[in-house]
């Protein structure tokens, strides 16, 4: 089964900045929509931002518009979300995944990673 890999969780204090990665070894990303979800202890998986294969576009959830930044790096396979003004409520674990279009439905992706914890304490 085809799978991406995140990478870049840790321990960060509140404002602080953390960029995940999202990767593959056995297909081309840039082929495909990645998309970023995330899942707090006790709550449903949600979206929290999408790149699209197609021209580019990004999409964001209302909750970190204007924080998070999504971007490629197609010369390394690469999908990064770039996390600045950390708050505490965006502690949890962080998925990406792959599909031929950006949705906001985790049931439309494919391809999942295994995800990578992020927690944004004092």
């Amino acid at each position: 089964q085809l799978q991406v890999v995140e990478s870049g969780g840790g321990l960060v204090q509140p404002g602080g900045s953390l960029r995940l990665s999202c990767t593959a070894s056995e297909f081309t990303l840039n082929y495909y929509a990645i998309g970023w979800f995330r899942q707090a202890p006790g709550k449903e998986r949600e979206g929290v931002s999408c790149i699209s294969s197609s021209d580019g576009s990004t999409y964001y959830a209302d909750s970190v518009k204007g924080r998070f930044t999504i971007s490629r790096d197609n010369a390394k396979n690469t999908v990064y979300l770039q996390m600045n003004s950390l708050k505490p409520e965006d502690t949890a674990v962080y998925y990406c995944a792959a599909d031929l279009a950006c949705s906001w439905d985790r049931e439309e992706y494919d391809y999942w990673g295994q995800g990578t914890q992020v927690t944004v304490s004092s």
